[in-house]
Protein backbone atom coordinates (compact mmCIF):
# COMPACT_ATOMS: atom_id res chain seq x y z
CA UNK A 1 0.00 0.00 0.00
CA UNK A 2 1.08 3.65 -0.93
CA UNK A 3 0.23 6.61 0.38
CA UNK A 4 1.05 10.09 -0.89
CA UNK A 5 0.80 12.95 1.63
CA UNK A 6 0.72 17.01 0.54
CA UNK A 7 1.62 19.04 3.37
CA UNK A 8 3.84 22.06 4.69
CA UNK A 9 6.04 22.36 7.68
CA UNK A 10 4.38 25.05 8.61
CA UNK A 11 0.58 24.26 8.57
CA UNK A 12 -0.42 22.61 11.80
CA UNK A 13 -3.40 20.19 10.53
CA UNK A 14 -0.64 19.11 8.80
CA UNK A 15 1.28 17.76 11.77
CA UNK A 16 -1.75 16.81 13.76
CA UNK A 17 -2.92 14.48 10.67
CA UNK A 18 0.59 13.23 10.36
CA UNK A 19 0.46 12.32 14.23
CA UNK A 20 -3.50 10.79 13.84
CA UNK A 21 -2.44 8.86 10.71
CA UNK A 22 0.66 7.19 12.73
CA UNK A 23 -1.81 6.58 15.16
CA UNK A 24 -3.92 4.60 13.15
CA UNK A 25 -0.75 3.16 10.90
CA UNK A 26 0.29 1.56 14.83
CA UNK A 27 -2.98 -0.26 14.91
CA UNK A 28 -3.26 -1.70 11.59
CA UNK A 29 -1.90 -4.71 11.14
CA UNK A 30 -0.31 -4.72 7.35
CA UNK A 31 1.31 -1.61 8.41
CA UNK A 32 4.66 -3.27 7.43
CA UNK A 33 3.79 -3.19 4.00
CA UNK A 34 3.25 0.38 3.92
CA UNK A 35 4.96 2.82 2.11
CA UNK A 36 4.66 6.37 3.22
CA UNK A 37 5.44 9.55 0.97
CA UNK A 38 5.74 13.21 1.67
CA UNK A 39 4.79 15.51 -1.12
CA UNK A 40 5.50 19.05 -1.11
CA UNK A 41 2.61 22.28 -0.94
CA UNK A 42 3.21 25.04 0.01
CA UNK A 43 -0.06 27.28 1.83
CA UNK A 44 1.38 30.69 1.62
CA UNK A 45 4.08 30.91 -1.59
CA UNK A 46 4.02 34.68 -1.16
CA UNK A 47 5.51 34.35 2.64
CA UNK A 48 8.89 36.08 2.76
CA UNK A 49 12.31 34.24 3.41
CA UNK A 50 13.23 36.71 5.89
CA UNK A 51 10.91 36.99 8.83
CA UNK A 52 8.97 40.47 9.43
CA UNK A 53 5.95 39.40 11.81
CA UNK A 54 4.88 36.06 13.82
CA UNK A 55 2.07 33.76 12.23
CA UNK A 56 -0.10 35.25 15.16
CA UNK A 57 0.21 39.00 14.05
CA UNK A 58 0.30 37.88 10.46
CA UNK A 59 -3.23 36.27 11.12
CA UNK A 60 -4.66 39.04 12.81
CA UNK A 61 -3.69 41.41 9.83
CA UNK A 62 -5.70 39.08 7.60
CA UNK A 63 -8.68 38.81 9.42
CA UNK A 64 -9.10 41.24 11.97
CA UNK A 65 -8.15 41.55 15.72
CA UNK A 66 -4.82 42.51 15.42
CA UNK A 67 -1.75 40.07 17.19
CA UNK A 68 -4.64 39.20 19.86
CA UNK A 69 -6.81 37.91 17.92
CA UNK A 70 -4.39 35.63 15.70
CA UNK A 71 -3.25 34.38 19.30
CA UNK A 72 -6.75 33.53 19.81
CA UNK A 73 -7.03 31.47 16.91
CA UNK A 74 -3.51 29.85 17.28
CA UNK A 75 -4.71 28.94 20.74
CA UNK A 76 -7.57 26.63 19.51
CA UNK A 77 -5.29 25.07 17.15
CA UNK A 78 -2.77 24.64 20.16
CA UNK A 79 -5.48 23.22 22.77
CA UNK A 80 -6.37 20.51 20.07
CA UNK A 81 -2.55 19.48 20.04
CA UNK A 82 -2.45 19.53 23.83
CA UNK A 83 -5.51 17.08 23.82
CA UNK A 84 -3.39 14.02 21.63
CA UNK A 85 -0.19 15.11 23.75
CA UNK A 86 1.69 17.64 21.53
CA UNK A 87 2.69 20.58 23.48
CA UNK A 88 3.54 23.50 21.13
CA UNK A 89 4.80 27.10 20.90
CA UNK A 90 3.27 27.99 17.90
CA UNK A 91 2.08 31.34 18.85
CA UNK A 92 5.98 32.20 18.49
CA UNK A 93 6.17 31.01 15.32
CA UNK A 94 7.28 32.83 12.27
CA UNK A 95 5.51 33.38 8.80
CA UNK A 96 8.37 32.35 6.33
CA UNK A 97 8.41 30.78 3.03
CA UNK A 98 9.09 27.05 3.19
CA UNK A 99 10.11 26.14 -0.40
CA UNK A 100 13.97 25.67 0.66
CA UNK A 101 13.02 23.07 3.12
CA UNK A 102 10.49 21.14 0.87
CA UNK A 103 13.58 20.94 -1.19
CA UNK A 104 15.06 19.63 1.54
CA UNK A 105 12.68 17.25 1.81
CA UNK A 106 13.28 15.72 -2.00
CA UNK A 107 16.78 15.30 -1.01
CA UNK A 108 16.58 13.35 1.82
CA UNK A 109 16.02 10.33 -0.43
CA UNK A 110 15.11 7.40 2.13
CA UNK A 111 15.74 10.08 5.25
CA UNK A 112 11.90 12.48 4.02
CA UNK A 113 10.79 10.73 6.88
CA UNK A 114 12.64 11.53 9.69
CA UNK A 115 13.71 14.96 8.12
CA UNK A 116 9.81 15.68 8.04
CA UNK A 117 9.26 15.13 11.61
CA UNK A 118 12.32 17.22 12.39
CA UNK A 119 11.12 20.09 10.34
CA UNK A 120 7.55 20.55 12.10
CA UNK A 121 8.95 19.90 15.35
CA UNK A 122 11.26 22.04 14.88
CA UNK A 123 8.52 24.59 13.76
CA UNK A 124 5.81 23.94 15.98
CA UNK A 125 7.61 22.99 19.45
CA UNK A 126 10.88 25.09 19.03
CA UNK A 127 9.70 27.98 17.06
CA UNK A 128 12.61 27.66 14.86
CA UNK A 129 12.91 29.83 11.78
CA UNK A 130 12.74 26.96 9.09
CA UNK A 131 13.30 29.36 5.84
CA UNK A 132 16.99 30.30 7.69
CA UNK A 133 19.75 27.98 5.86
CA UNK A 134 21.58 27.81 9.33
CA UNK A 135 19.07 26.79 10.79
CA UNK A 136 17.58 24.09 7.96
CA UNK A 137 21.82 22.49 7.64
CA UNK A 138 21.23 21.96 11.15
CA UNK A 139 18.00 20.16 10.91
CA UNK A 140 18.80 18.71 7.93
CA UNK A 141 22.26 17.01 9.19
CA UNK A 142 21.29 16.02 12.83
CA UNK A 143 17.97 13.93 10.60
CA UNK A 144 20.95 12.47 8.65
CA UNK A 145 21.73 14.05 5.74
CA UNK A 146 24.86 14.58 4.40
CA UNK A 147 25.71 18.49 4.91
CA UNK A 148 27.39 18.48 1.50
CA UNK A 149 24.48 17.98 0.09
CA UNK A 150 22.62 20.14 2.21
CA UNK A 151 24.26 23.01 1.22
CA UNK A 152 24.23 22.50 -2.14
CA UNK A 153 20.56 22.55 -2.54
CA UNK A 154 20.53 25.38 -0.04
CA UNK A 155 23.12 27.22 -2.29
CA UNK A 156 20.93 26.43 -5.67
CA UNK A 157 17.46 26.19 -7.15
CA UNK A 158 17.80 22.28 -7.32
CA UNK A 159 14.61 20.20 -6.66
CA UNK A 160 12.54 23.13 -7.12
CA UNK A 161 10.81 21.74 -10.26
CA UNK A 162 10.08 18.57 -8.28
CA UNK A 163 8.53 20.92 -5.42
CA UNK A 164 6.60 22.48 -8.49
CA UNK A 165 5.47 18.87 -9.57
CA UNK A 166 4.09 17.91 -6.29
CA UNK A 167 1.89 21.47 -6.42
CA UNK A 168 0.98 20.99 -9.88
CA UNK A 169 -0.24 17.07 -9.02
CA UNK A 170 -2.39 18.01 -5.88
CA UNK A 171 -4.46 20.44 -7.63
CA UNK A 172 -5.01 17.60 -10.33
CA UNK A 173 -6.44 15.95 -7.83
CA UNK A 174 -8.68 18.30 -6.71
CA UNK A 175 -7.13 19.42 -3.45
CA UNK A 176 -7.31 22.96 -2.45
CA UNK A 177 -5.60 22.63 1.00
CA UNK A 178 -3.25 20.50 3.45
CA UNK A 179 -2.87 17.74 5.00
CA UNK A 180 -4.18 15.42 1.46
CA UNK A 181 -3.62 12.13 1.81
CA UNK A 182 -3.80 9.49 -1.40
CA UNK A 183 -4.02 5.63 -0.93
CA UNK A 184 -3.02 3.60 -3.98
CA UNK A 185 -3.82 6.49 -6.51
CA UNK A 186 -7.56 5.72 -5.46
CA UNK A 187 -8.48 6.97 -1.95
CA UNK A 188 -8.64 10.45 -1.05
CA UNK A 189 -8.59 12.10 2.39
CA UNK A 190 -8.78 15.50 2.80
CA UNK A 191 -7.79 17.03 6.26
CA UNK A 192 -6.54 15.90 9.55
CA UNK A 193 -9.20 12.98 10.04
CA UNK A 194 -9.73 11.41 13.81
CA UNK A 195 -7.49 8.22 13.89
CA UNK A 196 -10.96 5.80 13.22
CA UNK A 197 -11.45 7.39 9.99
CA UNK A 198 -8.52 6.53 8.86
CA UNK A 199 -7.60 3.51 9.89
CA UNK A 200 -11.47 2.03 8.35
CA UNK A 201 -10.35 3.91 4.80
CA UNK A 202 -6.29 1.71 5.48
CA UNK A 203 -8.47 -1.29 5.76
CA UNK A 204 -11.08 -0.31 2.90
CA UNK A 205 -7.77 0.13 0.55
CA UNK A 206 -6.45 -3.07 1.98
CA UNK A 207 -9.41 -5.21 1.45
CA UNK A 208 -9.47 -3.60 -2.19
CA UNK A 209 -5.83 -4.18 -3.03
CA UNK A 210 -6.49 -8.00 -1.56
CA UNK A 211 -9.60 -9.46 -2.07
CA UNK A 212 -10.54 -12.46 -0.25
CA UNK A 213 -11.55 -15.82 -1.74
CA UNK A 214 -14.90 -16.46 -1.62
CA UNK A 215 -15.14 -20.73 -1.26
CA UNK A 216 -18.21 -22.42 -2.42
CA UNK A 217 -19.32 -25.62 -2.17
CA UNK A 218 -18.53 -28.41 0.05
CA UNK A 219 -17.96 -31.21 -1.67
CA UNK A 220 -15.14 -34.41 -1.09
CA UNK A 221 -11.66 -33.36 -1.66
CA UNK A 222 -8.47 -34.57 -0.24
CA UNK A 223 -6.65 -32.94 2.21
CA UNK A 224 -3.07 -33.07 4.23
CA UNK A 225 -4.35 -36.46 5.86
CA UNK A 226 -4.96 -38.38 2.33
CA UNK A 227 -8.48 -38.82 0.62
CA UNK A 228 -11.43 -40.42 2.01
CA UNK A 229 -12.59 -43.14 0.47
Amino acid sequence: MRIEIWSDVVCPWCYLGKHRLEAALAEFPHADEVEVVWRSFQLDPSAPSTPVETVAEHLGRKYGGGADGGRQMIDRVEAVAAEEGMIWRHHESLRVGTVDAHRLLHAAGDLRGELKEALLRAYFVEAENVADHETLTRIATEAGLDEVVVKEVLTSDRYADEVEADIRQAVAYGASGVPFYVIDQKYGISGAQPVDTFRQVLDRAWADAHPAVEVVGGAEACGPDGCAI
